[in-house]
C-alpha cells in the first residue's frame, strides 16, 4: 500500500533510546497492574454474572476519569474521530465481557497465555489496516504462535472448555482495541483515550448487565471498584507506553504478564502449574518476541544511512 509522507504532529514522541526505555517502563508497570486486576476478578469468581461485573468495573472507572472528559463535553468528538472511539468501546467491551467469563472458569496462567494470541491479530491487523508488509518471518511467527495456542488447548486430548473458547474470542477483540488505540495516539492525548474507552465500554456493557442483573453485595462492589482503579491506571500506562515507543519495543515486555500470572495463581489460589500452558505460552512468547526483534532491527536499518552517505 502506498504511503504519503506527512508532517508529524508537534507532540509526536521522540524515538530515541531514552524514549524507548520510558516506553518499556510504562509497559512493565502496566503488566503488574493488569495482573492485579486478574487476581481480583479471579477472587470474585462466577458469583456475579460476567456482563454485570464488567459493567460495574467500567461504570466506576468512568467516574474516575470524569475530570479527563470535561474538556470533551465542551468539544465533543465528531465524525470519524467519534466513530473510532465508539468502535474501540464496542470491541473492547465485548472482549472484557468474554475475559471476565473466562477468568471465573479457567486458571489465571491459562487465561494469560491464551491472551497472548492477541498479537497474532495485531500483526494481521497492522498489515491490513496500517499497510505494514506481511514478510515471511511475520507469517512464520503467526504460525508458531498459533501452534503454541494449540499446545495450550490440546484439542482432541481433552475437552475445550467454554472459558477457553471465550478467551480465544476475546483475543481478536483486544487486538482490535490495541490497534485502534495505536492509531488514536497519533493525534489524541492519553487521558482522553482512556476516558473515552471507559465511556464506550460502559455504554456497550449496559444492555448485557441489565439482562443478567442481580443485586451485588457491598464487598463485590468494593472489589470491582478497586479493579476499576487498578485497570484504569493500567490502561493509562499502556497508552503512555505505546506513545513513547514502537509496538516492537513495548510488545515483548507485555509477555512478563505470564510470569506474574503464574506466580499469582500458585501463591494466591493454589492453582497447579500446567506444563502445557507454560510450554504453549513459551512458544507464543518466543514467536512474537522473535518477530518484534526482527522488525526493530529492520526499522533501525531503514533509519540509519549508509556510511558513505554520512560523509557527504
Amino acid at each position: 500500500m502506498a504511503t504519503v509522507d506527512t508532517p508529524a504532529p508537534e507532540h509526536a514522541p521522540d524515538r530515541t533510546p531514552d524514549r524507548a526505555l520510558v516506553g518499556v517502563g510504562w509497559m512493565l508497570l502496566s503488566t503488574l497492574l493488569f495482573v492485579g486486576v486478574t487476581g481480583i476478578v479471579r477472587y470474585l469468581g462466577a458469583a456475579i454474572p460476567a456482563p454485570e461485573a464488567a459493567f460495574i468495573r467500567y461504570a466506576v472507572g468512568l467516574l474516575l476519569v470524569l475530570p479527563a472528559l470535561r474538556p470533551v463535553l465542551r468539544h465533543w468528538p465528531r465524525g470519524r474521530l467519534l466513530g473510532r472511539f465508539a468502535l474501540r468501546g464496542l470491541v473492547h467491551g465485548i472482549g472484557v465481557t468474554l475475559w471476565f467469563y473466562a477468568m471465573a472458569r479457567i486458571p489465571i496462567a491459562e487465561v494469560t497465555a491464551l491472551g497472548y494470541t492477541a498479537p497474532i491479530f495485531v500483526t494481521l491487523g497492522a498489515a491490513f489496516f496500517f499497510g505494514e508488509k506481511l514478510y515471511v518471518r511475520r507469517i512464520l511467527a503467526v504460525v508458531a504462535a498459533f501452534a503454541g495456542a494449540m499446545v495450550i488447548l490440546r484439542p482432541g486430548f481433552h475437552e475445550i472448555s467454554s472459558g477457553q473458547i471465550a478467551q480465544l474470542i476475546a483475543a481478536p477483540m483486544f487486538a482490535a482495541s490495541y490497534l485502534l488505540a495505536k492509531g488514536l495516539t497519533r493525534d489524541q492525548g492519553s487521558a482522553l483515550i482512556v476516558g473515552m474507552l471507559s465511556l464506550g465500554c460502559t455504554i456497550t456493557l449496559l444492555p448485557g448487565a441489565l439482562l443478567q442483573w442481580r443485586q451485588p453485595t457491598l464487598e463485590e462492589v468494593g472489589w470491582l471498584s478497586l479493579t476499576a482503579a487498578v485497570a484504569t491506571t493500567g490502561h493509562y500506562c499502556l497508552t503512555r507506553a505505546i506513545q513513547a515507543a514502537p509496538l516492537t519495543v513495548t510488545q515483548p515486555v507485555g509477555f512478563l504478564q505470564l510470569v506474574w500470572a503464574t506466580i499469582l495463581g500458585v501463591a494466591a489460589f493454589g492453582e497447579p502449574v500446567d506444563p502445557y500452558v507454560l510450554l504453549g505460552g513459551g512458544i507464543v512468547v518466543a514467536a512474537i518476541t522473535y518477530i518484534s526483534h526482527r522488525e526493530a532491527a529492520a526499522a533501525r536499518r531503514l533509519r540509519t544511512p549508509p556510511a558513505v552517505a554520512t560523509k557527504s
